[in-house]
């Protein structure tokens, strides 16, 4: 099941057909070299199939180009609306008088995009300038072309910014980070349930000299084999996993041993573990196919909430929610901040934020499918809103 609710869906006009053309060139580079080491190797895996289509330092999706906005990709929730970036800002105030005002304070971005989160965030700083003071920003961005453009749209910035490729190199300190649309594009891991036994789902070249998905070795282990008891899979069942959360899990509850700690992920997927299929392509904001032009178009999978959560309390740390993003920015007091805007704006720029506002928290748009999990050190109080009765 694929969805555009995430990688979100505009009016646009059309990219010139040049601005494409050195793409196409990286693209064919890098389907000869995944051909090359299936020839060698033998079927890739999924996981290591998206990993490389988006990650490749020379021809990956993220390193090669700027994929967001109407001229990109796909649009996020922070190009929607600035009210969005604003109430995630403010939210970050709460979470640091919970824990005691401490000075400095770190918060850290993680696939900060074109910075424009965390330049709404810094406006809504300005409201509360003791944390403003004390505040130091740190970005983590592994794409150059990405970095280039957060480090001109955060000229300037009324608080110290550092980029890094990793959460562990971020200042030391007390953290809270922001995770915006970055866990679906971890790379995903397909088994496919096949005669009682989980199989890996994998990529190949198929007859016709493209690439095709096949089913690889067994997958020997006994929680998916709980799991698929438990679920009653029928046979041909696929069940995404990914690795890659829990590693981001296990940073966070590294860092928290020393210091407080709190996470933001807000992302579109499934509240309980499911199978099924949502590995999903976009170009130009429109469906794609996953296996067609390597490094040209944005792979995700809808994030399983149950099993990031399931990770969080594993590692020691206290989870909250998921609570879907209507109902979160609603309680942040989104409508109140759309209504204050409007105030001092045009009829233009009024319908403008009533639309992008209405976007965000409408159960058919991103309201439901997009959710809220918050995540924090033992002890601290829960975030808002999940402490609301």
């Amino acid at each position: 099941m694929a969805h555009l609710a995430g990688k979100t869906k505009a009016s646009l006009g059309s990219v010139m057909a040049a601005a494409r053309k050195p793409h196409s060139l990286k693209s064919t580079l890098l389907t000869a070299r995944l051909k090359e080491r299936i020839a060698r190797k033998g079927p890739i895996s999924v996981a290591a199939y998206m990993e490389a289509c988006l990650a490749d330092k020379d021809a990956g999706y993220y390193p090669s180009r700027q994929p967001i906005g109407a001229d990109g990709d796909f649009i996020t929730a922070p190009e929607v609306s600035q009210i969005f970036g604003e109430l995630l800002g403010l939210w970050a105030v709460t979470v640091w008088q919970s824990m005691g005002a401490p000075k400095p304070i770190v918060v850290a971005e993680l696939g900060p995009g074109r910075g424009t989160l965390m330049t709404d965030a810094l406006r809504a700083w300005r409201s509360v300038p003791d944390f403003l003071a004390n505040v130091t920003v740190a970005l983590v961005e592994t794409s150059p072309v990405l970095r280039e453009v957060q480090q001109t749209a955060l000229y300037g910035s009324d608080a110290p910014v550092s980029w890094c490729t990793r959460l562990e190199d971020a200042a030391e300190g007390p953290l809270i980070v922001i995770a915006n649309e970055f866990v679906d594009a971890l790379p995903v891991r397909q088994l496919v349930w096949r005669a009682h036994e989980w199989r890996e789902r994998c990529v190949r070249i198929g007859p016709r000299g493209g690439f095709d998905f096949c089913e690889g070795h067994a997958v020997p282990s006994e929680s998916l084999q709980q799991l698929a008891d438990t679920l009653d899979i029928p046979n041909g069942s696929i069940l995404e996993i990914r690795p890659a959360a829990n590693t981001l899990i296990a940073a966070l509850a590294a860092r928290a041993q020393d210091v407080p700690l709190a996470a933001l992920i807000v992302d579109y997927g499934h509240e309980t573990t499911a199978c099924g299929d949502t590995l999903q392509a976009i170009s130009r904001h429109k469906f794609a196919d996953p296996l067609r032009n390597p490094g040209e178009v944005d792979l995700t999978a809808h994030v399983d909430f149950a099993a990031l959560k399931d990770a969080t309390i594993a590692h020691g740390l206290t989870a909250y929610g998921p609570m879907p993003q209507g109902a979160f920015l609603l309680r942040l007091g989104l409508e109140a901040r759309r209504d204050r805007l409007c105030e001092g704006a045009t009829d233009g720029q009024c319908e403008a934020l009533t639309a992008g506002t209405s976007r965000l928290v409408d159960p058919s748009a991103m309201g439901l499918l997009f959710k809220a999990l918050a995540i924090t050190s033992p002890g601290l109080a829960p975030p808002p809103p999940f402490g609301e009765s």
